[in-house]
């Protein structure tokens, strides 16, 4: 049996004004970060432009998905993470790029989601620990939150088809799979005000 493929130590920014900038990857139970594939193709779906968008990381880990965004123009990124470890390495990474539009918040994703003002979201990165059970309360609070416009990433261990995401209000756009993730991009059906 193969041992189990280790975890990157570091992952770069792909894009944008801080394009090849590393980010550690610390050894923390559940943390995973979005491979550079599977971030390279979401930016590629998304747009390299993010110029004016607000978004939140919910489950932010290393930060790969909300700094990527900043990099690219998001106007503001809140980045949610509950382990004061992880934290402390945002706001360091925050502080070295003197990155004025990504706010750090210790805390639990699905609660700010869900303080978030109604469609006051372009895109919501929703990539929570796999074994936490926290996709559909984390779905649920995301589809509120984000404009008729705005974007939804789900990172998940198995793939959401249109069946799975209509009880949510919320439409397939894009799907990948690579290895042992699923990676969707997910919008409001259209005259769907959200749950």
């Amino acid at each position: 049996m193969p041992a189990p493929k280790a975890l990157p130590r570091e992952v770069r920014i792909i894009g944008g004004q801080w394009k090849r900038t590393k980010l550690a990857v610390s050894d923390k139970p559940g943390l995973r970060p979005t491979p550079d594939r599977v971030r390279e193709t979401l930016f590629n779906w998304l747009g390299q432009d993010l110029g004016g968008w607000r978004c939140v990381d919910a489950f932010a880990g290393t930060g790969a998905l909300g700094f990527e965004a900043a990099s690219r123009g998001a106007a503001h990124v809140v980045l949610v993470e509950q382990d004061p470890g992880l934290v402390s390495q945002l706001r360091a990474i925050q502080l070295k790029l003197a990155a004025h539009a990504v706010s750090v918040q210790r805390g639990n994703g699905v609660s700010v989601l869900k303080q978030m003002a109604t469609a006051s979201l372009d895109l919501v990165f929703l990539d929570p620990p796999f074994d936490a059970k926290l996709h559909e309360s984390a779905l649920k609070a995301a589809a509120q939150a984000i404009s008729t416009e705005g974007w939804i990433y789900l990172e998940a261990p198995d793939a959401w088809d249109e069946a799975r995401l209509e009880p949510y209000g919320l439409v397939l756009h894009k799907h990948l799979r690579a290895g042992a993730v699923h990676a969707h991009l997910v919008a409001r059906r259209q005259g769907q005000p959200g749950p």
